[in-house]
């Protein structure tokens, strides 16, 4: 007898996994992010790329936006969402993806709770197989799918969607896998975005979402989809991948038993997860005395695998083309560290990326690749600085900070909600609401409407 097919695997695993009580790092992990993720939605409501996400979605409809007054229908709900929960940058992340799972998972399940009236526990049930199904599949070919030009947010996140949604609608294992099937097709995103600081990658996960909604939907209705999509000859792995084998049992193996939910990472500054420890290292040497005025050059032990897309080109890296492109470039990050601190949104503005002090110091990190370094593993961070006297000081950091070595506390996650919705505009009374509601959604969510406008 042959190797089961993935799709149908997932989908009964999912129908098992119902009966066992969620463990609580997944259900608190579950609740953190319908925190963060709406801040996100809210910190970036006003932003072009969300006006024009939003004005350019034709269908009306009962969901929400968070944030805006006009109702969508619910694939126009999560793309939005998706869209500003993404775009600056500041979302979570799964180490060892990496992908962005809260970012699609979220905005699909808020979207079909409202248009299919979803109850609290079936809410959380989608949240929580969505964001497993999504991080799992990341592990199964660790980098391929970011060398083969594409996001793994984009393009897994529609299969996380899918499995999310169809399983906080209880649809049975045979639709499931049809609506894997579909996802398959609807799946894109390429990363090319990194070569002028463009906004697509912005969009991934709002278009993941309504993808994975579409599929599920589409797949309901008796529309079907292939079942190998994962593994088939030319499914999921080769179109995506470029490769013909995987590690399938990270994906499959335990699924609803042992959940990798739990240690998905909460982001403490608003740029790519692998630069954050590198800016933790430069925090460290400024505190330390280390002044920018004292510094000759900088040189960084790297991974391999993040060096085309936050390392090279190294020119550009050191001079972004605008501040989108700075939230991707690990000398930024360095030098604003090591410069101002805490790099939060007000870090990414166009005068700071075109600053000179910025540019200056920046100019002055290089690095170098450490072939024992463990990425995608862990996200590490070194900093080794020369200093004009001659002397050398350095930091090192061994982990992701707000990843499960070290994550951020409940309270840290709310102040930066609070802080998120004060920068998109709402006010004390409009946040706290969103907390009420988000402390009741896991047993009877109630509508979104009060979060329109």
């Amino acid at each position: 007898m042959g190797a089961p097919i993935i799709a149908e695997a997932l989908a009964h695993a999912t129908a098992h996994a119902r009966s066992r009580t969620l463990p609580a790092p997944v259900r608190d992990t579950c609740a953190r992010l319908l925190i963060d993720i709406a801040g996100l939605c809210v910190a970036a409501r006003n932003e072009g790329y969300v006006r024009a996400a939003i004005e350019s979605w034709d269908a009306s409809g009962d969901c929400t936006a968070i944030g805006h007054a006009r109702a969508l229908d619910a694939a126009g709900a999560a793309f939005v969402n998706g869209t500003a929960a993404h775009g600056e940058d500041f979302d979570d992340t799964f180490e060892g993806g990496p992908v962005h799972a809260g970012a699609v998972i979220v905005p699909a399940l808020l979207a079909a709770t409202e248009r299919w009236k979803i109850d609290g526990a079936d809410l959380l049930h989608g949240i929580a197989i969505g964001c497993e199904v999504m991080c799992r599949a990341s592990l199964v070919a660790p980098k391929r799918i970011h060398k083969a030009g594409f996001h793994p947010t984009a393009v897994l996140g529609a299969m996380g969607a899918a499995a999310g949604v169809a399983a906080a609608l209880r649809v049975d294992e045979r639709t499931f896998a049809s609506a894997q099937g579909i996802a398959g097709s609807l799946a894109s995103g390429i990363i090319e975005y990194l070569a002028e600081g463009a906004s697509t990658k912005r969009l991934h996960p709002g278009w993941a979402a309504q993808a994975g909604l579409r599929a599920v939907a589409l797949a309901r209705c008796g529309f079907d989809g292939p079942r190998t999509v994962w593994e088939g000859e030319h499914g999921f792995l080769h179109a995506f991948a470029n490769a013909d084998d995987g590690a399938w049992e990270e994906l499959v193996a335990g699924f609803g038993e042992r959940w990798v939910t739990g240690t998905i990472a909460f982001k403490p500054y608003a740029c790519g997860t692998m630069i954050h420890p590198y800016i933790d290292c430069a925090r460290r040497l400024a505190a330390s005395g280390v002044r920018a005025e004292d510094i000759a050059s900088i040189e960084c032990d790297t991974a391999e695998g993040i060096v085309h897309r936050l390392w090279e080109p190294l020119d550009t890296k050191r001079r972004p083309p605008n501040a989108y492109a700075a939230k991707f470039s690990i000398p930024y990050g360095i030098a604003y560290g090591l410069l101002h601190g805490a790099v939060g949104l007000d870090a990414f503005t166009e005068p700071k990326a075109a600053d000179p002090a910025l540019r200056d110091l920046a100019a002055k990190v290089g690095y170098r690749i450490d072939p024992a370094n463990p990425y995608p593993r862990e996200y590490t961070g070194h900093v080794r600085a020369t200093l004009r006297d001659g002397r050398t000081v350095e930091e090192r950091q061994p982990h992701l900070r707000g990843g499960h070595h070290e994550p951020l506390t409940r309270a840290e996650i709310e102040d930066k909600f609070r802080a998120n919705c004060a920068h998109g505009g709402w006010d004390a009374q409009k946040a706290g609401a969103w907390l009420a509601w988000a402390a009741r959604a896991f047993e009877a969510p109630e509508g979104l409407e009060a979060f329109r406008g």
